[in-house]
């Protein structure tokens, strides 16, 4: 039954998301060539983000329209792909936590200009800038097991039931190495009975490839960047 379960589930997720690549369809393509214009404009970028799970965290926000955003790590690049979803959406706050600040260099100003704050530092250490509710919190620190093992009980413990979670690079294989970020935040989710969605090909071999499809028959088909992984992982709080 467990297995028909989570069948069941694939082929819903499946289905969710063709229908935010569609409705959204417009929108997506004045980001993805905004992104490109960027990367033009700062020749030195190397983005960390695939272009599957910047797509996927894209749509996840306009369809939960938060009003309130955490981004723990990452770079410019993913805060300049959040910073167009809440764009797009009319409203929302980003609040990025970047522990060299270089992300300040990237995000071009009238992007940021009234939806964009900036705390350069261990997270860690500025916990008290964290705002008192979030609306969404998306991960992508430096993959260690030293930080899941703070954020865990200090952050996502802490947040509403039902607020959506992102995490990058928990699919990079099939099986994240024992005792890493992966191993602990997939153990936390088992724990609490909480399901996930991904599209990691190393993971849901079938779930890529249905949506790379519909992505290239939507007209997704010019690479920002040539990483194929998408190892991220999506999931709500219990």
């Amino acid at each position: 039954m467990r297995d028909f379960e989570r069948l069941t589930a694939a082929i819903d997720a499946i289905a969710v998301h063709v229908e935010r690549y569609e409705r959204y369809a417009a929108e997506l393509h004045r980001a993805s060539a905004e992104q490109a214009g960027l990367r033009r404009l700062r020749p030195g970028l190397r983005p960390r983000l695939d272009d599957m799970e910047a797509e996927l965290s894209y749509l996840r926000l306009r369809a939960v329209e938060p009003a309130t955003v955490v981004q723990i790590g990452g770079d410019g690049w993913s805060a300049a792909w959040l910073l167009r979803a809440l764009r797009d959406n009319g409203h929302g706050r980003l609040h990025s936590f970047d522990p060299s600040g270089r992300a300040a260099a990237t995000v071009p100003e009238d992007l940021a200009a009234g939806r964009w704050e900036l705390t350069a530092g261990d997270v860690r250490a500025r916990a008290d800038r964290l705002p008192a509710e979030i609306d969404y919190l998306f991960l992508d620190g430096d993959h260690s097991a030293r930080l899941a093992k703070w954020y865990l009980p200090n952050v996502v413990a802490r947040l509403a039931p039902g607020t959506p979670v992102s995490v990058d690079g928990v699919f990079r294989h099939r099986r994240p190495r024992p005792f890493g970020e992966a191993a602990l935040i997939l153990k936390w989710l088992r724990e609490g009975r909480m399901d996930y969605f991904t599209a990691a090909p190393a993971r849901q071999p079938v779930i890529h490839r249905q949506l790379d499809r519909v992505r290239r028959a939507l007209g997704f088909d010019d690479p920002l960047r040539t990483g194929r992984r998408n190892p991220m992982i999506f999931f709500h709080t219990a």
